[in-house]
């Protein structure tokens, strides 16, 4: 498939409204590999190929085995996942889903069990963020293959490998 516009060109204000939500959900004090977690989850339900190219890289650049990542689609039937971990995902994939039955009061419980009402709004934040990036790129047809983790990254991936 080729591109069809670069939304960076085209209207960068808009581009640059959705990475200030991107800016806001990486500095909200979440943990780095959980946010690429639900990104790649996410990205692997909306069918997302640009942002599954980016995020995968992004979570290995960070330290993340390839056995979560090959198994993430199954993330129910592994133990690699922690409960926090498998709450976010959940949540993910309800919201990402949430014309199929909304966002169930049983995932939602599960979510606020393990993350207090600051943590719990970031993290809705995040999984709508990562669902705008995945239709923005989807619609406009962003060609994967090329991203490489950058600065910033290799930084994050330098602040998780020290905790």
């Amino acid at each position: 498939m080729n591109p069809r516009i670069s939304l960076t060109k085209i209207n960068p204000k808009a581009y640059a409204t959705v990475l200030a939500m991107q800016k806001y959900v990486d500095e909200s004090g979440l943990e780095p590999l959980l946010l690429e977690l639900i990104k790649l989850r996410a990205s692997q339900i909306n069918g997302c190929a640009y942002c599954l190219d980016m995020h995968s890289k992004d979570a290995r650049a960070m330290g993340e085995t390839e056995q979560r990542l090959y198994t993430l689609s199954a993330w129910r039937e592994t133990p690699f996942f922690s409960e926090r971990e498998q709450a976010a995902l959940a949540l993910t994939e309800a919201i990402t889903l949430v014309s199929e039955g909304h966002v169930p009061d049983d995932i939602y419980a599960q979510a606020h069990a393990q993350f207090n009402d600051s943590e719990l709004v970031d993290l809705v934040v995040a999984i709508a963020t990562i669902n705008t990036w995945n239709r923005l790129a989807i619609t406009f047809r962003a060609e994967p293959g090329h991203y490489q983790p950058t600065e910033r990254v290799k930084q994050r991936a330098a602040s998780v490998a020290q905790k």
